[in-house]
């Protein structure tokens, strides 16, 4: 198994790559990855058996460090239908030979989870095992079945029905003054909540939106002429994964959040399998946020795991 650093030469056959792998993401395409490049010591990797292209692993170094990757949520190998476990252990044995090589004496390895994957994709997590590496952090993320969800309680689908006859409207919005307006809303909540800000300036939600049209949708909630809540939706093949939601004070109220949410079921039930809410734990998984989980779980969702584990070569 050889080992080639990604340069932008390669573009054309890393996203090639992307598109046929069975855990494809469209972040993992180059021009979604290389928006914040500024921020991140690129170090991805192309692995290759005789000429032919078996793996892909985007990836970022800092010091001593490689992780899969540090600007996105999950990362690891990206593997054609065809991989089977012994490819996989072959392209960590050759991982760690190059980690050696280039002085990196830990991996940071973020795990895809099984609801992105459009076959079996965990050759990696026993590869991971068999050499030794130590699972060291957990997420409990929501996820919804949307083919089968579980029963909403009675006070959720009042709270959806209230917010239609408050005059609520559900509207898929594209232009830069809504991403800007949403985002300024979301950045009001988890500052009042958390004393942080959102991963994404207004300008990157919309660069990325601009870059990707079919995979990014702002869902706002709309009253008086006001987006007062939404949801940013990732759309993957079977996956949608709501990567931001936000409500303010009047919208906590009547319910604009639950109509805004309970219409992106509506609409990708047909042609979708999962709905991915995101994690609601913090600290590696050492933390988890009660209210926050039991809001999703009323949705019908349930616990799905992200995982991260840590290789010293």
């Amino acid at each position: 198994m050889d080992i080639l650093r990604y340069t932008g030469e390669k573009k054309g056959e890393w996203d090639a790559f992307v598109s046929e792998a069975k855990n494809s993401l469209f972040m993992f395409k180059r021009d979604y990855m290389e928006y914040h490049s500024d921020r991140f010591t690129d170090h991805s990797l192309m692995f290759y058996e005789e000429d032919k292209l078996m793996a892909l692993l985007p990836a970022d170094v800092s010091g001593d460090v490689l992780c899969s990757h540090g600007g996105l949520t999950y990362g690891g190998f990206l593997l054609k239908n065809d991989a089977k476990q012994h490819t996989v252990n072959d392209c960590m044995t050759a991982l760690k030979e190059h980690m050696k090589e280039e002085g990196l004496k830990k991996l940071v390895y973020k795990c895809i989870p099984h609801v992105y994957h459009l076959q079996p994709a965990e050759e990696d997590e026993y590869a991971l095992f068999a050499n030794g590496a130590r699972l060291t952090a957990m997420g409990a993320s929501t996820v919804l079945d949307l083919k089968a969800p579980i029963k909403m309680p009675k006070g959720r689908k009042a709270q959806i029905s209230r917010a239609k006859r408050e005059g609520v409207v559900i509207e898929r919005r594209t232009d830069k003054e809504s991403f800007e307006e949403f985002i300024g809303l979301e950045n009001e909540v988890l500052t009042a909540r958390h004393n942080v800000k959102a991963v994404h300036t207004a300008d990157e939600l919309y660069l990325l939106y601009s870059r990707f049209p079919e995979n990014i949708a702002l869902y706002a909630a709309v009253k008086d002429e006001h987006i007062i809540a939404g949801c940013v939706c990732y759309l993957y093949k079977e996956t949608v994964h709501v990567q931001y939601m936000a409500a303010d004070e009047e919208a906590r109220r009547i319910g604009a959040l639950d109509l805004a949410v309970a219409t992106v079921m509506e609409t990708y039930a047909a042609d979708h399998k999962w709905l991915d809410f995101g994690i609601s734990t913090e600290d590696g998984g050492s933390f988890l946020n009660e209210g926050l989980i039991s809001q999703k779980e009323g949705f019908g969702g349930r616990t799905n795991v992200y995982r991260i584990w840590e290789l010293l070569v």
